[in-house]
């Protein structure tokens, strides 16, 4: 930890303040603070792991690295998803290393240890020699570990730590936020792979929050005047929303984004767009080091709405241009973060960035224990 010693999450001045440092450079470059956050946020949280619309069949399943850890999400054959840690009891080996459908079983491709998909363990060929139990085995006492997951309308997440809060306590913000709309009306018409983005995911979760920045960066892709936004906070709810007039919308440009909408986030990991009156986006911010995320975007629209597949492919592009531009962005501060400079963390608007400051003061109350040890 060598790198983060003396490290203060913020200036000692903030407090006396109207505008307040961001965090450190160390947040965003920091390896070990990377290893941190996978101990004491990803790992302690509900975190948003996957979509439930892509493991449709019994046997379909999905690796995923969570926390440090690979895990693997799978539908099982009684028609429920389930995640267990991606490891075989047998020489801890990592079993699944693509997405694939795997059938009724799961099998170890070193020995052949084999699970059904509820995770039990079913057969051990030769384990004890020329038989394939020893003597005193119990095969009920070994299967895959499994891991706590919930899954809310077509967003699957998992929970490494059995003592945070319920999963119920962890939406409840966020279904407050959404009242009056009904999720269920709402089916997937497309996903857009954004791969590697060379940004921390942090700086990826604070972008999507704060609104400051949408009539600079998009004022190509959007007609959502700065002035008219408001933020969202509300515990670990965190974004922005903006109102626009009938007039308004009409007025904007063709192929552009110029709607009331809501941008909202839970932390840490979980990115819901909502834009009226038939669109939601879904982002999934998947931190692969302290200067990389894996990113993809899923969009839904409402049932009753238009999905031709030319408004589905225009719809498609217009959200491909909005995230590239901010993922140059993103990029380029996660650049910037490299520098003496940035080492105090930069400045944050006290008005159109407060949310942007309680992320980053939740990122600061799970960290500080891993920091005085």
């Amino acid at each position: 930890m060598s790198d983060l010693k003396g490290t203060q999450l913020f200036s000692a001045f903030d407090e006396n303040e109207n505008v307040k440092h961001g965090l450190p450079s160390a947040a965003y470059t920091s390896k070990n603070f990377y290893e941190l956050e996978s101990k004491l946020v990803f790992a302690k949280s509900w975190t948003f792991a996957g979509f439930a619309h892509d493991l449709a069949q019994v046997g379909d399943i999905t690796p995923l690295d969570m926390a440090g850890q690979p895990l693997i999400l799978v539908r099982s054959s009684k028609n429920k998803i389930r995640a267990f840690h991606n490891v075989c009891r047998h020489r801890n080996l990592k079993i699944v290393d693509e997405a694939c459908n795997v059938g009724s079983m799961l099998s170890c491709p070193y020995h052949s240890w084999t699970y059904n998909l509820d995770g039990d363990l079913c057969a051990t060929p030769f384990f004890g020699g020329r038989e394939h139990q020893p003597e005193g085995f119990n095969m009920t006492e070994h299967g895959l570990h499994s891991v706590k997951i919930a899954i809310w309308h077509d967003w699957i997440f998992v929970n490494l730590n059995c003592d945070t809060v319920s999963f119920e306590s962890h939406i409840a913000p966020m279904k407050k936020q959404l009242a009056g709309i009904d999720l269920d009306d709402f089916v997937v018409v497309a996903s857009i792979e954004f791969g590697e983005i060379k940004s921390n995911w942090k700086l990826l979760m604070e972008n999507f929050i704060e609104p400051y920045h949408v009539q600079f960066v998009h004022k190509k892709t959007t007609n959502q005047p700065l002035e008219d936004h408001y933020v969202v906070s509300d515990g670990h709810c965190l974004g922005s929303a903006v109102d626009l007039t009938s007039e308004q919308q009409e007025k904007a440009q063709e192929g552009t984004l110029s709607v009331s909408s809501r941008y909202l986030t839970l932390f840490p990991n979980f990115v819901l767009g909502v834009y009226y009156p038939d669109q939601i986006g879904v982002h999934l911010n998947q931190p692969v080091s302290a200067g990389i995320t894996c990113q993809r975007r899923v969009i839904y629209q409402h049932k009753d709405s238009d999905q031709s597949t030319e408004v589905v492919e225009k719809i498609s592009r217009l959200w491909e241009s909005v995230h590239k531009e901010d993922h140059a962005m993103c990029e380029r501060l996660q650049e910037g973060r490299h520098s003496d400079a940035a080492r105090q963390g930069g400045f944050l608007s006290p008005y159109w960035e407060s949310s942007v400051r309680s992320f980053q003061e939740l990122v600061a109350d799970a960290i500080r224990p891993g920091l005085n040890n």
